[in-house]
């Protein structure tokens, strides 16, 4: 767990990403965050977001973050038998697997958010999908594909209606919107 600061505060009070990445899996989950939650908000957003996905963790790393470091957050993970590992503020290098998780987080909402800065946070859903689907180069497949057993189907695997259909333009806007944003995100994780 780590969290990526310093983003545009967003309509909705988000100026920050927590991000969560399975070791095993390579799976990563995107939560829309503010620097000022604190430890017990963070644990309910982990809670409604990964444990009700993949149930409680074994162990969890993170930095020094004083969120991580509470007693409330030491207390609660000791209750649920999670053992927590700490690794040095400033030292990424002891956690690279999120660092590089980080990176291509900044560079795909870079490439997503263009000029809508105060609406990062409605496209994560769509950046984590397409990066959980992207092949990872220590496994060779993507963590979608580790988890899931199997390949999603894509925005890219939309088929064209017949032309005797009657198509709701609302509708075709927005899954072509959804087809360009996965095919521009494919570009740039390759």
């Amino acid at each position: 767990m780590d969290f990526v600061l310093g983003l545009p505060k967003t309509s909705r009070a988000h100026d920050s990403v927590l991000v969560v990445v399975n070791r095993f899996s390579k799976i990563a989950h995107f939560l829309a965050s503010s620097k000022t939650d604190d430890a017990s908000n963070v644990a309910k957003l982990v809670f409604r977001e990964i444990i009700r996905l993949h149930g409680l963790p074994m162990s969890i790393v993170s930095d020094r973050d004083v969120k991580f470091m509470s007693y409330f957050w030491k207390t609660l993970w000791k209750l649920c038998g999670t053992t927590l590992t700490f690794f040095a503020a400033f030292h990424p290098q002891t956690d690279e697997q999120t660092e590089v998780v980080n990176r291509s987080l900044g560079d795909l909402l870079r490439c997503v958010i263009g000029e809508k800065q105060g609406t990062w946070d409605l496209t994560l859903p769509l950046v984590e999908f397409a990066y959980n689907n992207a092949v990872n180069r220590s496994t060779g497949k993507s963590p979608f594909q580790i988890v899931h057993g199997y390949s999603p189907r894509t925005p890219n695997d939309l088929i064209p209606l017949s032309p005797d259909v009657r198509v709701s333009q609302p509708a075709l806007t927005f899954a072509q919107h959804i087809h360009d944003l996965n095919a521009e995100i494919v570009v740039k994780l390759h």
